[in-house]
């Protein structure tokens, strides 16, 4: 079966018979889906949302689409609807959120707030979720199904998970944005 990864600040949309696989450790991933139409996707967001913009239209910068949880969301969720997806059918599952730095500690647990507060305000249905705790977790999302597969890995072989998601961190608020679009 094709499979796609993403990585800290992607998100994938799919309606083909695939999978979407991430690794998360303090971010989080929400794996959404229309049934009906049979297509959805996953994101993987760091930080919740940029002091740039919000998620309820007030103001909006397509180039931060992957940067932030209020932007990613908006983004995937509207690529699922370009694509014939219905909001009234979206499903929601969420997972990630961990305390797996100790120097990072609120990361995970505000991502835990922002995504749920996000899911209350637009009405979406939460299906499921696997947040917070200590360890990272690999996710599968098969789109087609709605399945998701959730591994907790409990010891890293290599440090680089927590390297990535420092790295990431650091860099999010001082990387160039390219080809930046007005939305109107």
């Amino acid at each position: 079966m094709p499979a796609a990864k993403i990585l800290p600040g992607e998100y994938y949309v799919s309606n083909q018979n695939e999978l979407i696989t991430t690794v998360l450790g303090s971010c989080v991933s929400a794996c959404i889906r229309d049934p009906v139409a049979g297509i959805g996707g996953m994101n993987h967001f760091m930080l919740p949302n940029s002091e740039r913009g919000n998620w309820n239209g007030k103001h909006s910068i397509a180039s931060n689409a992957t940067r932030y949880g209020n932007f990613a969301m908006e983004h995937m969720i509207n690529d699922i609807l370009k694509h014939g997806g219905e909001r009234g059918n979206l499903e929601v599952k969420v997972f990630g959120g961990g305390k797996i730095i100790s120097s990072m500690s609120s990361v995970g647990l505000n991502n835990i707030k922002f995504i749920h507060e996000y899911i209350r305000i637009e009405g979406l249905q939460l299906l499921s979720e696997d947040v917070g705790d200590c360890y990272p977790r690999k996710i599968v999302f098969y789109p087609a199904s709605g399945r998701v597969q959730v591994k907790k890995i409990k010891q890293l072989h290599n440090d680089t998970l927590l390297w990535r998601e420092q790295t990431y961190k650091k860099s999010i608020d001082h990387q160039p944005v390219v080809g930046e679009v007005e939305l109107f």
